[in-house]
């Protein structure tokens, strides 16, 4: 179950603000038949990594929508631990910082979705 999470931004956690929060791989595969009858021929790419995370959006000092604002288009370190404690999994990270969404609808939470760019591969490990 995925709760009581880590996530971590420039050192800031922002947990208490998200409610999603994960790595998404894009990892093409190429296939070649061949010309006898079972030829078949594949190669795997590396995969390229995507950051979703949605929650609030606190456009004020301590809200994550305010850093991303404030960082857009530059490179934010982040660690996604799923569930707190020593000997969890995780993930560490680089992403690009893109602009959230500012304002709502009346009567409504104030929430964000985005899709971080991942720079390079994200090291996985374990919590200390």
């Amino acid at each position: 179950m995925y709760k009581n999470a880590v996530v971590t931004i420039d050192a800031v956690d922002y947990a208490n603000q998200l409610n999603k929060a994960r790595l998404v791989p894009d990892q093409p595969v190429q296939t070649m038949r061949t010309l006898v009858p079972d030829g078949v021929v594949q190669d795997v790419d590396s995969p390229v990594w995507t950051f979703e995370i949605s929650g609030l959006q606190i456009n004020v000092s301590g809200g994550l929508a305010d850093a991303l604002r404030d960082a857009n288009g530059g490179e934010l370190d982040v660690v996604l631990q799923p569930k707190a404690g020593t000997g969890q999994a995780t993930a560490t990270f680089t992403v690009l910082a893109l602009m959230p969404e500012f304002g709502g609808e009346q009567g409504e939470w104030l929430t964000q979705e985005l899709e971080l760019p991942v720079v390079g591969q994200p090291v996985f490990g374990l919590s200390s």
